[in-house]
């Protein structure tokens, strides 16, 4: 979940980036479970390549929702290249706990 609220406006990420930020590499699928109770977050993360993969009227409340926030798309995609948002890398992150714990790396 911190991953997804981590999202600024204007930014969106997809189902396995926020898996692999939140150390669960792999876990798309488990992402898209959190994000069906917990809709508030849902209009910021997208499937591969920036595809909307909600149906129906829930697909044209999300594209709504990130216009919104001033996302743009290239016909059914967002512009990933604009908008998608880059988490620190999981081995940064390990690198600079090893040194905080007196391990160089």
């Amino acid at each position: 979940m911190r991953a997804i609220r981590a999202l600024p406006p204007g930014t969106v990420s997809t189902y396995g980036a926020i898996a692999k930020a939140a150390a669960w590499p792999g876990a798309a699928r488990q992402v898209v479970r959190i994000l069906r109770q917990v809709r508030d977050c849902l209009a910021r993360v997208l499937g591969a390549g920036g595809a909307i993969k909600l149906r129906g009227e829930h697909a044209a409340e999300q594209r709504f929702r990130l216009q919104m926030e001033g996302v743009t798309f290239r016909g059914a995609r967002v512009d990933m290249k604009r908008h998608e948002f880059q988490f620190p890398s999981t081995k940064a992150k390990s690198r600079n706990a090893a040194k905080r714990k007196g391990n160089p790396s």
